[in-house]
């Protein structure tokens, strides 16, 4: 492990690395303030830019707007009461009640901390239970990547409330088969194509994620016309930020419980950061009880921080799954993973054996990135809060150029954009109906990397399915998807409707 952080260290504190980490940091942070742009949307947008870089560089930018716009999230949470992003949703029932009673200043500074603790605890984490998971890499063959994509597939239903498990199965399905448009990598044949030659390569990864998340919500926005939400006074000043001790002691316990709460959660495959926040939230409301001064839902500290750390801990843990076992464990991280793929690399058990270099340094380039996280959060948060004043009417078509113009640079194709289109109106269509995009996204992602790695299995075992018990990883993996797709199953009998 050590040899492996020297190499981290070495490669994250790079001149070229650290502006990555800055760049990623800040964008995150701005993107995460604005009330309706998840971390989601600030790392598709940032996919076009990594094209250029080498991996690790790439992948230390996309984590640094991952962090850092769950870092920002709570900004517009706390000030206007407008989630900057799901995950940050718990943090408006506390903390525009600080607002309102002129604590802005202290909301905003809790949440920082929060963060940042949270960042840093779950990131140390990262360092030694990462390692841990890799030890499987060397037995890891076609048949286990198979089972485990399959077992990623099923877990995507995480995603889901209640009564929204077979949409979810039926998105990530959805999803699956847009993967299988253009040639199959085995056998060469065109599939799908309908006689189009632009269709040879299939659809762009960047294409799906620009038009589900980018492009959907600003055609969401322009559809629903509604006026941005009147700004609160949030005239706030360096002195303000100051926690006194009384205050630290009140909220340290509750930030050291959730960000591993968190960072537990943000491993499972699915779950994602804004059930971390949600979960810690009800927590730490148990942890406090009835007598807890002011109530919870009327300007609680414990309530802005328990959210707050947890959340980012949680984005830190979705890297887990991620880089040690090819799955995502967010719609973001799913994003990332796409993004991987298109240079060349395939997170997974082998990349902490092939490529060293870009495993420990998106670690390493964590604690950094927390850090630099504080440095802007606090002392320029109330320069960064003007910044919510940016009307919808000159956000939203800066979003929009940034998806045709991001599509169109990829491949030259007009194509590309006229697909997009079409894409983005029928994800606004499924939104409506209810029905969530993570999945299909997902089963984008995963559906060509599982259907290959069958193609070669079958070969490998003659047609046969024997690989299912004959290989103790295949059997405990394909033994844990049934017992999840049943525990699904079981939700869906006791919600109402599908």
């Amino acid at each position: 492990m050590f040899e492996g952080l020297d190499i981290g260290i070495q490669t994250a504190f790079t001149p070229f690395n650290v502006l990555m980490v800055m760049t990623g940091c800040f964008a995150g942070t701005f993107v995460g303030m604005l009330p309706g742009l998840g971390p989601a949307t600030a790392v598709a947008l940032m996919v076009p830019v990594t094209y250029s870089l080498d991996p690790a560089a790439a992948l230390i930018l996309m984590a640094g707007v991952y962090y850092g716009a769950a870092f920002g999230g709570s900004t517009s949470s706390i000030l206007i009461n407008a989630p900057g992003d799901s995950s940050s949703a718990v943090t408006t029932f506390d903390g525009y009640p600080l607002a309102r009673q002129g604590r802005a200043g202290k909301a905003l500074a809790i949440a920082a901390w929060a963060s940042f603790s949270g960042g840093m605890l779950s990131a140390g984490a990262l360092l030694f239970a990462a390692p841990l998971l890799s030890i499987v890499a060397l037995s890891f063959q076609s048949p286990d990547y198979f089972v485990l994509m399959l077992m990623g597939l099923t877990a995507v239903s995480a995603l889901s409330g209640p009564g929204q498990v077979l949409r979810s199965y039926a998105m990530a399905i959805l999803g699956m088969m847009l993967a299988t448009i253009g040639t199959d990598g085995i056998s060469g044949v065109p599939r799908l194509t309908f006689g189009q030659l632009e269709l040879i390569d299939g659809l762009s990864f960047l294409l799906i994620a620009m038009a589900t998340y980018a492009l959907a919500e600003v055609l969401l926005v322009v559809l629903q016309n509604k006026a941005p939400p009147e700004n609160a006074v949030h005239t706030t000043h360096l002195r303000d930020l100051v926690l006194e001790r009384n205050e630290i002691r009140e909220i340290a316990p509750a930030i050291g419980r959730h960000s591993l709460l968190g960072f537990f959660i943000g491993v499972l495959p699915g779950a994602g950061a804004t059930l971390a926040s949600f979960l810690s939230y009800a927590v730490e409301k148990k942890f406090a009880g009835a007598g807890a001064r002011p109530p919870f839902g009327h300007g609680n500290l414990r309530g802005v921080a328990a959210p707050e750390s947890a959340n980012n801990a949680a984005s830190t843990g979705a890297f887990v799954p991620l880089l040690t076992l090819g799955i995502p464990g967010s719609g973001t991280t799913a994003i990332m993973l796409g993004a991987l793929i298109a240079h060349g690399l395939q997170p997974g058990p082998r990349l902490y054996v092939d490529h060293p270099e870009v495993f420990w340094s998106v670690i390493v380039s964590m604690f950094l990135g927390n850090l630099m996280l504080l440095v802007i959060n606090l002392p320029m948060t109330p320069w960064l809060a003007r910044l919510l004043r940016v009307p919808q009417p000159v956000l939203m078509p800066v979003v929009m150029m940034f998806c045709l113009l991001g599509v169109y640079l990829v491949s030259f194709d007009a194509m590309d954009i006229l697909v997009m289109i079409i894409i983005a109106v029928a994800a606004v269509a499924l939104r409506w109906l209810q029905f969530p995009l993570a999945p299909l996204l997902l089963g984008f992602v995963l559906g060509g990397y599982l259907e290959d790695n069958l193609q070669r299995t079958l070969i490998l075992y003659d047609g046969g399915w024997q690989f299912l018990w004959e290989r103790p990883a295949s059997l405990v993996m394909a033994v844990a998807t049934l017992v999840f797709v049943g525990w699904s199953l079981l939700r869906r009998n006791q919600a109402t409707g599908l």
